[in-house]
C-alpha cells in the first residue's frame, strides 16, 4: 500500500495553540482523502495549520500512529471495517486523540464510535474546513484532559494504597492506662516517600502488662515497607494471642524469612513493661538500646550484654530478655538509627551520647510530649544541616512519678 504525506512532523504532548497539530489520515478512499487535504489547505492565512499524514490500511495506521496528535479514521478500510480499526488503534495507543469518518447517513455508528473510544465523529458530506479543524482540536484536548484525569485517578488510587498501608504501619497503639502517656513521630527518609522500613506498636494486655516493639527493617523502598507491616502486624497478634515474650521474635523472624520478597534482615527493640511501671523486661535484636530519662535525673540507655543478632541473620547467640528497674518517674525512648546516624556541625556522625543529651534537654521540662519529639528531630536535622537520609521512628512512653500502681 502507498502512503502520501503532506508537510508531516512529529508534534510533541506540549502542543499549543501556534504550533501545528499532527493528523493521521486513515482513508482508503483516493477521492475522499483529496476532499480532507483540499479543506484544510484551503484554511485562511492565519488559522491553524496541520502537518497531515495519509494512510490508506489499519496497518500502515499502526506503523505511523505513534507521532501524531489526531488521527482522522474512515471505518470501511481494507484489511479493517466497522468499529474494528478503532478499538485496535485504541489498544495501540490508548493515548491519541481519534475522530472517525463516517459515511452519509450514519451517525449510529458515529455515536457507537464515540462509545467505544473516540473523541468525535463527523459525516463525511456534512463537514468543511472550519467544522474539521475545530472537531480535531476538540479531539485532541478531549484527550488530553482524559489522559489527565486519569493520572490524577491513578495518583489517587496509589495515595489510597498508601493509606492502607501506612494505617498497617503506623498502628494505633492499644493502650488503656491513664496513668501513661504515650507520642509518637515517623518520618521515611526517601524523597516523597510515605513509609519507610521502620515499624512500631503498643498493646496493653488484660493484667496490665505493657507490650512494646520498635524495628527497622533494612532498606527504604516499598518492599521493605510492606515487611514492616506484616512484621508489625504478626508481632501484634502473637503478643494479644499470648505467646510467651521470648518465644514472639522468634517467631516474627519466621514471618520475615516467609514474606519477604528479597533477602532482607530486620533490627528489633521489644519492652515488656510489668503491671506496677516499675521495671521492665527487654530484648535487642540488633537494634539500639532505648533510652530512660527518669524524672529529674541525667538520662541513660538500658544497655544489655544480651544483645542478640538481627532477625534474619542466621546466628547462634540466643535472644533473651534483660531486667531493668524503672524510677516512680520516667520516660522511656524507643527509636531506629535514623535520629542518631546524622551529620554534627564537625562532620562526624551525632551518635547515641549526643543524641541522648538532645532528648533531655528537649524532655526536661513538663511540655507536650509530641512536640518535644518533633523538636527533637528539628534540631538533629539542624546539626545535620539539612533532612536525614534515613527513617526515624521515635515512640515516648511516659509515667508520671504520682500516676497509678496497679
Amino acid at each position: 500500500m502507498t502512503t502520501a504525506a503532506i508537510g508531516f512532523a512529529r508534534v510533541s504532548s506540549a502542543l499549543t495553540a501556534s504550533d501545528r497539530l499532527s493528523v493521521l489520515l486513515v482513508e482508503d478512499d483516493d477521492g475522499d482523502a483529496l476532499l480532507v487535504e483540499e479543506m484544510l489547505a484551503d484554511l485562511p492565512v492565519g488559522a491553524e495549520q496541520v502537518a497531515l499524514l495519509r494512510v490508506q490500511t489499519l496497518a500502515a495506521a499502526l506503523t505511523h500512529v505513534g507521532g501524531v496528535d489526531c488521527v482522522l479514521l474512515d471505518l470501511q478500510l481494507p484489511d479493517a471495517t466497522g468499529l474494528t480499526a478503532l478499538t485496535t488503534l485504541r489498544r495501540h495507543r490508548p493515548d491519541v486523540a481519534i475522530v472517525v469518518l463516517t459515511g452519509q447517513n450514519d451517525t449510529a455508528t458515529g455515536v457507537a464510535a464515540v462509545a467505544a473510544g473516540a473523541q468525535d465523529y463527523l459525516g463525511k458530506d456534512q463537514v468543511d474546513g472550519h467544522l474539521l479543524m475545530r472537531a480535531m482540536r476538540y479531539a485532541w484536548e478531549r484527550r488530553r484532559a482524559e489522559g489527565a484525569e486519569q493520572q490524577l485517578l491513578e495518583q489517587q488510587l496509589l495515595a489510597g494504597e498508601n493509606t492502607r498501608l501506612e494505617r498497617g504501619l503506623l498502628p494505633t497503639p492499644l493502650l488503656q492506662d491513664p496513668a501513661l502517656e504515650l507520642a509518637v513521630r515517623y518520618r521515611p527518609g526517601r524523597d516523597g516517600a510515605l513509609l519507610g522500613g521502620d515499624f512500631y506498636d503498643t498493646v496493653e494486655l488484660a493484667d496490665g502488662t505493657v507490650e512494646m516493639i520498635i524495628g527497622d527493617v533494612c532498606g527504604h523502598g516499598p518492599d521493605e515497607a510492606a515487611l514492616g507491616v506484616a512484621l508489625r502486624i504478626a508481632w501484634r497478634a502473637l503478643v494479644l494471642a499470648g505467646l510467651p515474650a521470648p518465644d514472639v521474635l522468634t517467631t516474627v523472624e519466621q514471618v520475615l524469612e516467609n514474606e519477604q520478597i528479597k533477602p532482607l534482615f530486620a533490627t528489633a527493640c521489644t519492652i515488656t513493661l510489668a503491671p506496677d511501671r516499675r521495671s521492665a523486661r527487654m530484648a535487642l535484636a540488633g537494634h539500639p538500646p532505648p533510652l530512660l530519662l527518669p524524672h529529674g535525673s541525667p538520662a541513660t540507655l538500658l544497655t544489655s550484654d544480651a544483645l542478640g543478632p538481627p532477625l534474619g541473620v542466621p546466628s547462634r547467640r540466643p535472644r533473651r530478655q534483660t531486667q531493668h528497674a524503672l524510677p516512680p518517674g520516667w520516660s522511656l525512648l524507643l527509636y531506629t538509627d535514623g535520629i542518631f546516624e546524622g551529620r554534627t556541625e564537625q562532620g562526624d556522625r551525632l551518635g547515641h551520647d549526643r543524641m541522648a543529651t538532645l532528648a533531655q534537654e528537649q524532655l526536661r521540662q513538663p511540655v507536650d510530649t509530641g512536640a518535644a519529639l518533633d523538636a527533637l528531630i528539628t534540631r538533629v536535622q539542624e546539626l545535620n544541616a539539612g533532612p536525614l537520609d534515613d527513617d526515624i521512628a521515635l515512640v515516648l512512653l511516659t509515667r508520671q512519678p504520682h500516676g497509678d500502681t496497679r
